[in-house]
């Protein structure tokens, strides 16, 4: 059973990568580094007693982050879902901290917030080799009789602009990495590049109906399994975990059949 922490396939080098080469967490880096730069100005500017409080809401900042921080670390979620909610919170306390030196400084971070918000975006895992980025026409290819080669397909359909799929982004890309065999493979499909895959497979678009990301287990071309269910009446179902989709998929014994020839 895949129970281990999400975290411990994520280097630190990796992270580093990431905050020089993407536009998203390098904007945000120069975000909240420009806050230790006016905070060095603002000493020459405000008072004793303002510095005195600007420095313990600081303080009092900090412990919350920490906290905070911790809470995070003991749930199994994706380095991609812990980063969004840190950078959030991040987020929150450097517009609160900026008011009280100048609330003309928060509406400024504010709208650099919002500009990043609106010209980058946080990328998607993009994975190993041995998870399928998949076009329309493969993907039928695949699910065509005499043209598949694996017994089963699991598959994820998504979106890029979806936080939740790039929260989860990772999960399944992972799990191929154990469970990919001759028998199982694993893809993706992009339902921003291809929408009228989405109505194909019955799969909502629109957040309300939380459908996003949505995976499907082929078994020569017929569907057997679904994660959300479409029966499901809830509209909320359990954050991904690859623990989650091991177990609804039943990857684990799919293994063994496998190993054993059954």
């Amino acid at each position: 059973m895949v129970e281990k922490k999400e975290f411990r396939n994520f280097r630190p080098g990796e992270w580093l990568n990431l905050m020089l080469t993407e536009p998203y967490y390098l904007s945000h880096f120069l975000a909240f580094f420009s806050y230790f730069v006016i905070r060095s100005s603002a000493a020459h500017v405000l008072s004793c007693k303002n510095m005195h409080l600007l420095f313990c809401r600081e303080m009092q900042a900090i412990l919350v982050f920490l906290i905070f921080f911790m809470l995070k670390m003991v749930r199994r979620e994706t380095p991609e879902a812990f980063t969004a909610d840190m950078l959030l919170y991040v987020k929150g306390f450097l517009v609160a901290l900026a008011s009280m030196m100048d609330y003309h400084l928060a509406v400024w971070y504010v709208i650099v917030f919002a500009g990043i918000y609106v010209f980058t975006q946080q990328p998607v895992y993009q994975g190993s080799d041995t998870c399928s980025k998949l076009t329309p026409l493969q993907l039928e290819s695949l699910l065509t009789e005499g043209n598949n080669k694996s017994r089963f397909w699991l598959v994820e359909f998504r979106v890029s602009f979806s936080a939740d799929c790039i929260r989860y982004s990772r999960c399944l890309p992972e799990l191929a990495v154990t469970y990919s065999n001759k028998h199982l493979s694993f893809g993706v499909v992009d339902l921003g590049l291809f929408p009228n895959v989405a109505e194909k497979f019955g799969i909502s678009l629109g957040g309300s109906m939380n459908q996003l990301p949505t995976y499907i287990l082929f078994e020569n071309a017929a569907e057997i399994a679904r994660l959300p269910d479409l029966n499901l009446e809830l509209k909320s179902y359990p954050p991904i975990t690859k623990r989650l989709l091991c177990r609804h998929f039943d990857l684990d014994r799919r293994l063994l059949e496998y190993v054993y020839g059954k």
